[in-house]
């Protein structure tokens, strides 16, 4: 992310015509839970997530074109084989090597329960920083970032609800959006960062695209959720542009008593989920921006928390699992 994405007015962009029917959800009991038999839903495990953001980070740096890059993507394809699901990555390239050359990034779509009808989308980043350009230290300010909150904690969340997926099929059909090519732009412009989500809508009106055949019911951005003693409130663009979603989402948590979340307004960040909200999908973009150790060196796995990880894994299983 890029300090560029707080407070910005929204830039439109041209997409593709979509032939689903995209729909904006009304009223505030859209996330009503449903009773379900005890124990049948499954519990979501901070500790194990943690462990999924101490992988990635043995990665190394996961920027587009990057092995590390290469290595996360494998590390989800391989999950959702091991779970039974279907993913389907989706390339394109950008213009992030040198000098603008194009590269190969990579988004993937891995889809869990009923096939088509109204879906729940649930997303994230795996790419991480390619710059450490908020460092304290001039001389690391041109070192990759680890990313363990920003990029491998959304993605860490994801990776362990596909793990749960396998044992427990959820009741409604769920799409996992995995985006690269999310956080390689100059800071101040916005133009550089989001490309793959932007790719995602721009092209999932295309045929045999794996979004096509469903109807979204809205879209769950998990972006720095892993930190410490987190605050999470909500989301000025969310908030904005998908009231009752995010209303919705956050009425879920409260009445779960998960104290991550706090329902009051927060700043406005220029995130992946804002290609959603312009192309007519609800979105909602669960993030704790005030992270200290953003785009430094310090984003290591030491500054996140089980708790934490335990509280967002809590709330979105719950939302897959009483829809």
């Amino acid at each position: 992310m890029s300090s560029s994405r707080i407070g910005l007015g929204l830039r439109p962009f041209r997409l593709r015509a979509l032939p689903v029917t995209l729909f904006l959800l009304a009223g505030g009991t859209v996330l009503a839970a449903a009773p379900v038999e005890a124990g049948a839903i499954p519990a979501f495990s901070g500790e194990r997530a943690l462990e999924l953001i101490v992988e990635q980070c043995a990665l190394g740096p996961r920027t587009p074109g990057s092995s590390g890059n290469a290595a996360v993507r494998r590390m989800i394809m391989k999950a959702a084989e091991g779970a039974g699901l279907q993913a389907i990555p989706l390339c394109f390239q950008v213009p992030l090597g040198p000098d603008g050359t194009p590269i190969e990034a990579c988004n993937i779509v891995v889809s869990a329960g009923p096939p088509g009808g109204e879906r729940l989308w649930l997303g994230a980043h795996f790419d991480t920083r390619p710059w450490a350009d908020r460092d304290a230290s001039p001389g690391r300010r041109n070192l990759p970032i680890a990313g363990a909150n920003d990029g491998g904690s959304g993605t860490a969340v994801l990776l362990h609800l596909i793990e749960l997926f396998g044992s427990s099929p959820p009741p409604q059909g769920v799409d996992l959006l995995f985006f690269d090519a999310e956080d390689s732009g100059q800071a101040h412009d916005a133009a550089g960062f989001c490309l793959g989500s932007r790719h995602l809508v721009g092209t999932m009106g295309d045929f045999g695209h794996p979004l096509s055949a469903g109807t979204p019911r809205g879209l769950i951005l998990l972006d720095m959720v892993g930190e410490a003693g987190a605050r999470i409130p909500q989301e000025g663009y969310s908030l904005e542009l998908a009231p009752a979603w995010t209303a919705a989402v956050f009425a879920r948590a409260a009445d779960l008593g998960l104290t991550v979340f706090e329902a009051v307004p927060g700043r406005q960040v220029y995130d992946d989920h804002v290609p959603f909200l312009l192309a007519g999908v609800p979105a909602v973009d669960l993030i704790d921006f005030d992270y200290p150790q953003w785009h430094t060196s310090g984003d290591t796995p030491d500054r996140c928390s089980a708790a934490t990880l335990g509280q967002v894994g809590r709330l979105v299983t719950d939302l897959v699992y009483r829809p």
